[in-house]
């Protein structure tokens, strides 16, 4: 069903882009905006046919926060993005507008123009363009509600004062035009310049600062870069996440991982609805298969995994030091640590309180709080004003 809403979604972006003056997404091409990168940070990759600019991103950021992009009024991409928890919602799994919950966990959105595949388990969605239409019309399940609303969309945005002045700014191309495709490109444009680089711990590791990490973090760090642990198979490099693209790496690098999180029938099975890459390859291999999170930000954005099944840092621990989770009983009872489709780098680890502590510690460090206030990325719509 996930696999329906997404050909839709598909269908209605070549649709749409056929429709505007604007070109197709195609190539990417290193990013010339502004991201206020530090130095030893590589430029993201974008879409040749949709360049950041400021007046794409600011007109991006309005959008992100209005209510008039969903079909009762009541919720806006913010509302399952929010900047204080690293644009995600504190939420097992999200809930649409009609009350349906999504099968999945929100993910974060923090350095989303660093990943080449945006979601846990669609290598098939590789652009921010693409993807911003499956929540926005998508109908298994329904978030957004917009599905079939294209000519109302319009018709509501075109109707704030404000939106025709910054439309014209981010689209003189197109003559300013209101669309579904230039409201995609601009979502686009605002999520790609959410960038986090500013942590205590690229402080320490990047910039020399040898006081930024506590030595308890320090030691976290040890651990978790260790073949012991092996964390960092699946967590590397700079987005500690091993999907990756920029401008030097701009092949790109794709993975999907099994960490043994169910096994329903002893032969590997995940729940129905949530079966990873194999929803879409039909490999019987694929099974449980997700696409590892950046780690940046990871301890304000709990509950973690794909579905949201583990609450807290210390629980995610526990699953991969016993090589797999346990559920003694109900429906997803079963044994992850004997999944036959799990990764080999999920093999188990024992640690002593000290160094559980520690591990905590570096993972606390990957948090920009910087971030989480900029006012870059916050509701630009005074309160009295907001759109119900």
């Amino acid at each position: 069903m996930l696999f329906s809403a997404v050909l839709l979604a598909l269908s209605v972006a070549h649709a749409q882009q056929r429709q505007s003056a604007l070109q197709p997404i195609d190539a990417m091409v290193p990013s010339r905006y502004d991201f206020g990168l530090p130095a030893w940070a590589p430029r993201p990759m974008e879409p040749a046919a949709n360049p950041t600019t400021p007046a794409k991103v600011e007109l991006g950021r309005y959008l992100f926060y209005d209510t008039r992009l969903s079909l009762d009024g009541t919720m806006a991409c913010a509302s399952c993005h929010e900047q204080a928890r690293a644009f995600t919602d504190g939420r097992a799994v999200s809930k649409g507008v009609t009350g349906e919950s999504t099968p999945r966990n929100s993910m974060s959105l923090v350095n989303v123009a660093y990943f080449p595949v945006l979601t846990w388990a669609n290598p098939l969605l590789k652009h921010l363009e693409q993807q911003a239409l499956v929540p926005l019309l998508g109908q298994e399940p329904v978030e957004l509600g917009l599905a079939g609303k294209d000519a109302e969309i319009v018709q509501r945005l075109a109707a704030e004062p404000v939106y025709r002045r910054l439309f014209a700014q981010a689209f003189p191309e197109a003559d300013g035009e209101i669309s579904l495709a230039t409201v995609v490109r601009a979502l686009s444009a605002f999520e790609r310049s959410i960038v986090s680089m500013r942590s205590p711990y690229d402080r320490y590791r990047y910039e020399g600062d040898a006081d930024a990490l506590s030595d308890s973090a320090v030691r976290g760090e040890a651990l978790f870069f260790s073949e012991r642990l092996e964390c960092h198979h699946c967590h590397n490099g700079l987005n500690l996440a091993d999907t990756v693209l920029h401008e030097r790496n701009k092949a790109g690098e794709i993975a999907f991982h099994n960490t043994g999180l169910y096994n329903l029938d002893r032969k590997g099975a995940y729940p129905a609805n949530n079966t990873g890459i194999a929803e879409i390859t039909g490999r019987p291999e694929d099974m449980g298969r997700f696409r590892a999170p950046s780690l940046r930000n990871v301890a304000v954005t709990a509950p973690y995994m794909h579905d949201g099944s583990i609450p807290t840092l210390d629980a995610v621990i526990d699953h991969y030091a016993a090589g797999g989770r346990t559920i003694s009983s109900g429906p997803h009872a079963g044994i992850g640590r004997t999944n036959p489709y799990k990764s080999s780098f999920v093999s188990g680890f024992t640690l002593t309180r000290a160094e559980r502590a520690d591990l905590i510690a570096f993972l606390t460090s990957l948090t920009d709080e910087a971030l989480l206030h900029d006012p870059r990325f916050a509701n630009p719509w005074p309160k009295k004003e907001n759109a119900k």
